[in-house]
């Protein structure tokens, strides 16, 4: 993986997602420069996940402009998926409990190589194919911090067996596969003891300060982080969502105002839809 910086700056300006019933996240303002640590707070149901999803060209806005890379959203929504990585998301880029290590490993390695590579590199000899598939998987592990040896049975262990940073750091590494510049990674930091969660934000702080912007949501960010928050402002008016925005999903509320009901139902459409699609 080439370690040349080459992160993608992220702005944004009154970003918001919304679905049948009601917005899952809006009025987001965000300037990051590239290799920026971002992480994106808020109470759970207020669209974290959204707008991590919306970043990465995951999910259609209904209001509000943004720039990933220079590409600008909702337009070039294909253009900026191409330039950025999903990692530990529910119902989106998740594991597969069944699967061990080595098969994810190299499915994202085959994937990237049939995929995300020039025509004419499937043109190579399968040695020097197979050879460039297995150092951009040691330089993804290196990179993740997720040294096959210490699992409890190497590369051959089961995902379902793998302790939760580790789960994290298996995650990050099938996403840094494919070289992102931009790499978000949803729920950094969920039932991870203190120990765990420092260990977690420094492999992204180690990512970031490397030259790959992050996005990570989070229940509580570190202090050098640029902090976004999807937390409804009181007293902020609704923004008009666009004519042609897509629709999004449905959840389970929870106990509070109807404006936060409406926000997490909201928020719950628009994950489903990205699920769906």
């Amino acid at each position: 993986m080439d370690s040349t910086p080459h992160g993608a700056a992220v702005k944004a300006q009154g970003l918001g997602v919304k679905g049948p019933r009601g917005w899952a996240f809006q009025d987001v303002d965000i300037t990051a420069e590239p290799g920026a640590l971002i992480a994106i707070e808020g109470p759970s149901g207020s669209g974290r996940t959204c707008l991590l999803l919306a970043l990465t060209g995951r999910m259609k806005t209904a209001a509000g402009k943004a720039r990933v890379g220079g590409l600008s959203l909702p337009k070039k929504m294909a253009a900026v998926r191409a330039v950025t990585a999903l990692a530990h998301v529910p119902g989106v880029a998740e594991l597969d409990p069944a699967f061990t290590v080595a098969e994810h490993l190299h499915e994202r390695a085959l994937l990237q190589r049939r995929f995300g590579s020039p025509v004419r590199a499937l043109l190579r000899p399968r040695r020097e194919r197979r050879a460039e598939a297995q150092g951009r998987i040691d330089a993804a592990l290196e990179a993740a911090g997720l040294d096959p040896e210490t699992l409890p049975k190497g590369v051959r262990t089961s995902v379902r067996d793998l302790e939760r940073l580790e789960a994290l750091r298996l995650s990050v590494a099938l996403a840094l596969i494919g070289a992102p510049r931009l790499l978000a990674v949803d729920d950094a930091d969920l039932k991870l003891s203190d120990e765990e969660r420092a260990q977690a934000w420094a492999l992204l702080r180690g990512l970031a300060a490397a030259g790959t912007t992050v996005l990570a949501v989070c229940s509580q960010a570190p202090e050098d982080a640029l902090v976004v928050s999807t937390a409804r402002r009181p007293g902020k008016p609704e923004p008009e969502a666009e004519a042609d925005a897509e629709p999004a999903a449905e959840a389970e509320p929870e106990a509070g105002t109807e404006k936060n009901t409406k926000n997490e139902e909201g928020a719950a459409d628009a994950l489903a839809e990205a699920g769906r699609a």
